[in-house]
């Protein structure tokens, strides 16, 4: 069985990433590219389904782990009953192959080791042939268009289709293991020196992190989430990709399993506002590029999310031979949702070339040209039905947030026009504007219950509702957006944390359908700071980041009965949330009481 969610770690090479548990088992690895098949799909299976574990022979008295600095290098330490050994886990960035670096280095005494490799491509179903390479310590792994190399010191051999070895570790010894990937009808990946790649790897992360503007409280988990963001871009073309994995529950044993390793629009603005106000004007300008690469065409056919290259074909099939993460069925991969009419899309793609001029990013001399050729296609289709924001899967609806980011895309388009001097149909864009807010509030405003509402007509909420005041659709202080507030801590508060559904929606259901929703719990943070309840965003705050595991990363949902992670992990706009909330929450301690800037650019 694999290990709790929040048990693993994150290693990765700006292309791919790996997930490794407190064992020493490194249990998720799809190769070369993120949305490749995985060569270690045991997360969602068992061992048998692939997995690469080295630790001491007989179970540890004690497991600590952390990452080195502010680095991508995890360190994994096994105190035993005969001496001490720390594992030392990284993916060197990216050169002409893929490589995973793994060394044991002994701290004190000496300890039996052993290694168990279970190569198995096409998630976890296909088996190389396995044979010895030319040079001296090298294994070669073969299946399809798939090869492996693992290059180590210590000798190996066969055991039921598995490669292992066993070894000792004393102190002041490092014995190194590395495993490159190329395509096998290429040559053989060259040797990597595993000391050197060390060194590279830790002045790539050093030299990354020290560009870091922020200075406010909560400094490491900043620190740590942008880091967590940085590994999760796909540094060949910008994109970024949701999370690393596909299929973790959104609860536990449940079938609502999707697939995350592709790149949304939506993210789009919040992923801005984490990188270019902490410094990383280069990877927002890789963003902007990815974004308009992936959009461009007839905007009739803008989906809500593309590959990492930017595809558009994003197949869902389900691997019906892996039994899902501890029994959760079934495992998809692909995301049907790519499909989807989405008209929130259209807001968030608007509002982030706003966002890029504001802050003094240039752009593309074309990116005016795409944004009135979306927006001229959202006068003809903002009044359609959509599947909304949680990508809801049947009938479209007129969803409340939906119609509320197409005013978005319009008062942006308004705003950078007016600001900037661009060319454009300003009183045909303000006068849909202006029909678009009204329709919103006659139709999505509940007055029994003093809220805006799910979707036109609905009794129940949502939780994208909390974003209605940074988007600046209504002032903080308007009694609807305070109404609305107050509502949502009614309804979708449970134990702390805010769902992103209405359990009132299911009232046959005894326990919530999934879990709280972290980044939307951080969203209520974000209204607390507009509405001036400092006291009561950093409570919340501090109960979201306090759910991390020990390496500071979080999942996209938290079940706050069983105490469990829950979701696909780490999750890009989980860790966006804490570096925006934390920005915020940073300037409004710092105005001593004034009232802060956390609305987007208007």
């Amino acid at each position: 069985m694999p290990g709790n969610i929040e048990d693993y770690a994150l290693i990765g090479d700006c292309e791919t990433a790996a997930l490794v548990g407190y064992d020493g088992s490194m249990d998720w690895l799809c190769w070369p590219y993120f949305d490749s098949d995985a060569c270690f799909a045991a997360l969602l299976g068992d061992d048998s389904h692939g997995h690469w574990q080295i630790s001491p022979s007989l179970p540890p008295t004690t497991t600590t782990r952390r990452y080195r600095g502010d680095s991508l290098i995890l360190e994994t330490r096994f105190e035993t009953e005969s001496g001490t050994v720390t594992l030392i886990d990284f993916m060197p960035p990216r050169g002409k192959a893929s490589d995973v670096v793994r060394m044991v280095r002994g701290d004190a005494g000496t300890v039996e080791m052993r290694m168990h490799l279970v190569l198995r491509f096409g998630f976890g179903v296909n088996i190389p042939w396995v044979k010895r390479g030319e040079q001296e310590g090298e294994l070669l792994a073969i299946c399809g268009p798939d090869m492996a190399v693992l290059r180590s010191p210590i000798l190996t051999h066969g055991e039921a289709m598995t490669t292992v070895a066993e070894f000792s570790v004393s102190e002041g010894e490092t014995i190194p293991f590395v495993m490159s990937y190329g395509p096998s009808h290429l040559p053989v990946p060259k040797v990597v020196n595993p000391f050197d790649a060390l060194r590279d790897t830790e002045a790539f992360w050093a030299d990354w992190a020290g560009r870091c503007t922020y200075d406010g409280d909560h400094r490491d988990l900043v620190m740590r989430s942008l880091i967590t963001l940085k590994a999760l871009i796909f540094q060949p073309s910008g994109g970024i990709v949701a999370a690393p994995t596909t299929s973790l529950p959104e609860q536990l044993g449940g079938s609502r399993n999707w697939d995350y390793r592709f790149c949304w629009l939506r993210d789009a603005t919040f992923t801005l506002f984490a990188l270019m106000n902490n410094g990383y004007s280069s990877e927002a300008s890789a963003w902007h590029d990815w974004l308009m690469r992936a959009a461009a065409g007839a905007p009739a056919e803008m989906q809500i999310m593309y590959s990492i290259y930017g595809h558009r074909r994003l197949l869902e099939w389900q691997a019906d031979w892996l039994p899902g993460y501890q029994g959760a069925q079934p495992v998809r991969i692909g995301n049907a949702a790519h499909g989807q009419l989405q008209l929130d899309v259209y807001g968030e793609l608007i509002d982030a070339f706003h966002q890029w001029r504001m802050g003094g990013l240039e752009l593309d001399g074309d990116t005016w040209s795409m944004e009135r050729a979306v927006l001229e296609h959202l006068a003809e289709v903002w009044n359609q039905p959509d599947s909304g924001i949680w990508e809801r899967r049947g009938a479209g609806k007129h969803y409340v947030f939906s119609k509320v980011m197409c005013w978005v895309a319009f008062d942006r388009g308004i705003k950078s026009a007016e600001k900037f001097g661009l060319e454009a149909p300003l009183d045909k864009w303000r006068a849909l504007r202006d029909e678009i807010h009204r329709d919103v509030c006659a139709k999505g405003f509940d007055a029994k219950q003093n809220s805006f509402v799910e979707h036109y007509g609905a009794d129940v909420l949502d939780a994208s509702l909390l974003l209605l005041p940074a988007v600046g659709f209504l002032a903080p202080d308007d009694p609807r957006i305070s109404g609305t507030i107050a509502a949502i801590e009614t309804h979708l508060m449970h134990r702390g944390f805010v769902m992103r559904h209405d359990p009132r929606e299911t009232p046959e259901q005894p326990l919530p359908i999934e879990g709280a929703f972290l980044a939307c719990s951080l969203w209520l943070a974000d209204a607390y700071v507009l509405a001036g309840r400092i006291d009561d965003a950093k409570e919340l705050f501090d109960r979201v980041v306090g759910v991390a595991n020990d390496v500071g990363l979080l999942a996209e949902e938290y079940d706050p009965d069983a105490g469990r992670q829950t979701g696909n992990f780490p999750q890009a706009l989980t860790h966006i949330a804490v570096v925006v909330t934390a920005d915020n929450l940073s300037t409004a301690m710092a105005e001593c009481g004034k009232k802060p800037a956390v609305q987007r650019s208007q």
